[in-house]
């Protein structure tokens, strides 16, 4: 086990960067929610979609789901869904990589 350490210590901290990604993502969404209600200056279609390209697409996709946001905009529904698959399967593939593929099998 201690011949994985430093490969333990990297997942650890992309872990605690895409958990920071998603959340600001998450809040986000939920600003500009509450902005819409309120009738106030929303955050750009574009900031948001950037929030979930750079790692934050499981915050976006729930706070779509949570605060029925952007659930209309077929940009909305067609890309974060997308991209949230393609960063597990990024996630999948860095495992892999630091791990070996024949302890990921079980995944």
């Amino acid at each position: 086990f201690s011949s994985f350490t430093p490969y333990l210590i990297i997942t650890m901290e992309i872990a605690i960067i895409l958990y920071i990604c998603c959340s600001v993502t998450f809040l986000l969404f939920a600003i500009d929610k509450l902005k819409a209600l309120a009738g106030r200056r929303r955050i750009p279609e574009a900031v948001l979609l950037t929030a979930c390209l750079l790692g934050g697409a499981l915050g976006g996709l729930l706070a779509m789901l949570f605060c029925w946001h952007k659930v209309r905009k077929p940009v909305f529904l067609i890309t974060v869904p997308l991209l949230f698959i393609l960063q597990w399967v990024g996630a999948y593939f860095l495992l892999c990589y630091f791990y070996g593929s024949s302890r990921l099998l079980w995944l």
